[in-house]
């Protein structure tokens, strides 16, 4: 079966009625949990970003906090793990500066539960690209944000080894 385009689909959306409509994203949200979470954020807390984040970080949190670190091979399945999960909430979000929040995040609990100290390719590797993303992201914000979170960016880059 070949998929059409999003111009397609998105002709055929506009043919449906409500009702319709309606129908089809109550059977999305069925077919995954992120797509029900995907549809739950747009609808309700789509204005409210300091919530959403709040969430994330607590799911995060729980993440680090049950991860196996007894050895470098667990500790880089776990990480690899937390970061998945990580970017998949992160494309409920649309917000630069919420994205860099929980991607300071993220690295803050790299360092904090140890996970550098193994100095393993694979979580160094993680760790430089996820620096990166920031980088780039920072660079795309406005002159007083970017000033504001330099600072947090020059931290996290003296671990990069």
């Amino acid at each position: 079966m070949k998929i059409p385009s999003l111009a397609n689909i998105k002709k055929e959306l506009k043919q449906r009625n409500e009702s319709e409509l309606i129908e089809l994203v109550l059977q999305l949200s069925k077919l995954s949990r992120d797509n029900k979470a995907f549809v739950y954020f747009k609808l309700f807390e789509a204005d409210n970003n300091d919530l959403y984040l709040a969430m994330v970080k607590e799911d995060l949190e729980e993440a680090f906090e049950n991860a196996n670190l007894k050895s470098y091979y667990t500790a880089k399945k776990s990480a690899q793990s937390i970061r998945r999960m990580m970017n998949k909430s992160l494309k409920l979000t649309k917000d630069k500066v919420t994205i860099i929040e929980l991607l300071f995040f993220f690295c803050e609990k790299i360092i904090e539960y140890g996970y550098l100290k193994f100095r393993h390719p694979v979580i160094d590797n993680l760790y430089a690209s996820q620096i990166k993303k920031i980088e780039k992201l920072i660079a795309g914000l406005h002159e007083d944000l970017q000033f504001d979170y330099q600072e947090t960016l020059d931290n996290f880059k003296k671990h990069i080894s």
